[in-house]
């Protein structure tokens, strides 16, 4: 059977801060199975769940900060309101990866807070960039040092259109990363800068079919994640709904 489909809602952060209750009935209306919120829509968390709940939207995991420091007992509230197991590190600063004495306080980091996920029921992902797969040491690519160097508790995330910018085949990337990386980022367009707008699934220069091959039984959740487009956003998110279920790449409702 193939994947189910989500939504990481930082793809209509501009529709949702001016209409969120509007915006999440149209992506049910949609047919989306779940939803992955960010920081920018962790307020008001209880009211938003009874919402998703009342939309039938699974809370899939959460782009948020880790559960360590001094925002701990908040963070891993908010993942239990929301009564969701996946948290996920969405972005980190890119010098990090420069280095492989910065790719080690990145897994540093990343251990810390599998630790505490693990006491707590947490499942803790690091979400790529581009610069994760850039070159580094003589051509080794970056991502390379940090998944030697993390527990194996530590699942990736993978954005396989960045994956594709940085000049590598998302789809061979998936299939190496196996059952390390149940959850996909689904993106389109040309892939060939990080400045350039995105596009609808499918219209781009992305094989998404072969991605979503590469996963296979490894894939627990698709999404359609996109950062930004020249044409209407929703227009491009019902398009990419429909490209994957009519090619029966992923399930809706």
């Amino acid at each position: 059977m193939s994947s189910p489909i989500a939504l990481q809602l930082y793809t209509l952060r501009e529709a949702l801060s001016e209409d969120f209750e509007g915006i999440m009935r149209q992506v049910a209306e949609i047919g989306f199975i779940g939803v992955e919120p960010w920081g920018g829509v962790m307020t008001d968390i209880a009211e938003k769940k009874k919402l998703y709940d009342a939309l039938g939207l699974t809370v899939t995991s959460v782009h948020y900060q880790l559960p360590t420091g001094e925002r701990k007992d908040e963070i891993l509230e908010a993942m239990a309101q929301l009564d969701c197991n996946q948290l996920v590190l969405p972005y980190i600063d890119p010098n990090y990866f420069t280095s492989e004495d910065g790719i080690k306080v990145v897994a540093d980091k990343l251990n810390e807070a599998n630790e505490v996920g693990q006491v707590n029921g947490l499942t803790i992902h690091y979400h790529n960039h581009d610069f994760e797969f850039r070159p580094l040491n003589g051509g080794r690519p970056a991502y390379k040092y940090l998944v030697e160097q993390v527990d194996p508790a530590v699942k990736f995330q993978l954005d396989t259109y960045w994956i594709q910018v940085a000049g590598l085949d998302p789809a061979a990337v998936v299939k190496e990363m196996g059952s390390r990386s149940p959850m996909l980022h689904l993106k389109d367009g040309p892939a060939d800068s990080r400045e350039a707008d995105m596009t609808a699934l499918g219209t781009g220069a992305v094989d998404i079919p072969g991605i979503i091959a590469a996963g296979g039984d490894h894939t627990q959740w698709l999404f359609v994640e996109l950062d930004r487009v020249a044409t209407d956003m929703m227009t491009a998110v019902r398009e990419s709904y429909a490209y994957l279920t009519s090619n029966g790449l992923a399930r809706g409702r």
